[in-house]
């Protein structure tokens, strides 16, 4: 049934997003006229002001419906994992004390839904490909185009939080991250973060262990509704989210997109958040190809 629900949700009039975005408040397919310019403006100064850009109820009700279903019925298809990890989703160093930033580890407790799970009949993977948002996006966080991931995992996914599940302190692989949730668990999954703690200037593990130590002078808070859409920097900000609680799951779905085509994240990365590599993570390890920038994962 709930199959039949999803192939029918997908119209040939939503190619271009007509009933999924509120395109009368969000008119991302009319980026050129005067509504369109002072949309990503706006969007432009809250990045700068806030680290990040929320776009309050992006999505309609009536869409927002079926993508709740959407992701109701992908959320089984979560892997779960129960693992200690630090910010950077790698190993200890012990060649640094035992409060490093690298050193510090905290429970990890969420499912991520692999983008080879979602199929091509779904809203989500609608608006994660259509050129209008990607166009919209890439507006936002100043590039003149950006790029589907060719990570067929870590694409597209859905994050699912259970009640007692978090996601703690952590960098993104990727430069910025889309995020929208479609289900707001009951209480708890708290989004939280440090705008742009690090960068090309280097690592800042010294503000990154103030965080660690509880330091919340330098963090933003954010609880967010479904349907809101969410643009921030997370490759360079420090960010999490809090316990989910109650019986309610918490879905959210992420866009990933890179600045340069043909982005694959770390195999590594891949087997500790999705359980398994696909065969380009396992052609990366064969080849030995790393990651171009410097910075830790």
């Amino acid at each position: 049934m709930r199959n039949a629900i999803a192939a029918k949700a997908v119209k040939p009039l939503d190619k271009r997003l007509e009933g999924i975005v509120d395109l009368d408040a969000y008119p991302i397919d009319r980026l050129d006229g005067a509504s369109g310019k002072a949309l990503i403006e706006r969007c432009r100064r809250q990045i700068a002001d806030d680290g990040c850009v929320v776009l309050k109820n992006f999505v309609p009700r009536t869409a927002l419906d079926r993508l709740e279903r959407e992701t109701e019925r992908l959320s089984p298809e979560a892997h779960y994992n129960q693992t200690e990890t630090n910010p950077y989703n790698s190993d200890p160093d012990d060649n640094l004390p035992p409060e490093h930033p690298k050193n510090r580890f905290a429970d990890r407790t969420n499912g991520f839904v692999g983008g080879d799970r979602i199929g091509g009949d779904t809203i989500i993977r609608q608006i994660y490909h259509d050129d209008d948002f990607k166009r919209f996006i890439a507006a936002i966080v100043g590039e003149d185009t950006i790029h589907e991931y060719a990570d067929p995992l870590a694409d597209l996914v859905v994050n699912v939080l259970r009640e007692g599940c978090q996601h703690p302190w952590h960098f993104d692989t990727n430069d910025f991250i889309v995020t929208m949730q479609t289900r707001r668990s009951h209480g708890g999954g708290t989004f939280e973060y440090a705008p742009n703690i690090r960068g090309p200037q280097g690592e800042n593990f010294e503000g990154v262990q103030k965080i660690l130590d509880g330091d919340r002078s330098e963090l933003k808070s954010i609880d967010l509704e479904p349907g809101d859409l969410q643009v921030f920097f997370g490759r360079n900000s420090l960010h999490r989210v809090t316990p989910a609680e109650g019986a309610k799951e918490r879905h959210t779905v992420i866009f990933a997109y890179a600045k340069e085509p043909g982005f694959v994240g770390r195999p590594e990365r891949a087997k500790r958040i999705f359980g398994r590599m696909a065969p380009a993570h396992e052609a990366m390890l064969r080849e030995g190809v790393k990651r171009r920038d410097n910075l830790s994962d």
